[in-house]
């Protein structure tokens, strides 16, 4: 039976538009996996690239950022119990962009943590299309942790 992860989902500090987790497939205490489909009605698309609309290279940070680190922080700090009041912060990002990803396209997300001390957390994520090409692949730091009420 396939685990769910919703309750991972519940907590992140994010909705539409600026949502880019669509599924969790796998978490561990290792790293994250999932995918994300890139609605081609989203109104950044009207204007990146005029007649040749493409998914700007913060947008394939920020799904990375989603699936491969805020997930994956949310899922080290919670352990399957509900928290409230989940901060979260970039501190730091190094990307690559290999490929580029069109309106309508799914990707997938897979991270590897580096480390998790003192509520900052580091990950190497790699975003693959459909075609399991490799679009775009870095290191990816933040800070992550639950604020007093």
């Amino acid at each position: 039976m396939k685990e769910s992860y919703n309750w991972i989902l519940k907590q992140l500090p994010y909705s539409e538009p600026f949502l880019f987790v669509e599924e969790i497939l796998n978490i561990t205490n290792k790293g994250a996996e999932g995918y994300y489909t890139f609605s081609p009605d989203t109104d950044f698309y009207k204007g990146h690239f005029k007649n040749n609309p493409v998914t700007p290279g913060v947008i394939l940070t920020e799904c990375c950022a989603q699936i491969g680190l805020v997930c994956l922080g949310i899922y080290l700090l919670g352990q399957k119990t509900e928290l409230e009041n989940v901060r979260i912060g970039m501190s730091s990002s190094q990307m690559e962009f290999l490929q580029p990803v069109f309106p309508g396209e799914r990707v997938k997300v897979v991270s590897e943590l580096v480390y998790f001390r003192f509520q900052k957390l580091k990950c190497e994520v790699k975003m693959y299309n459909e075609d399991d090409k490799l679009v775009c692949k870095g290191v990816l730091a933040g800070m992550i942790g639950v604020a007093n009420a």
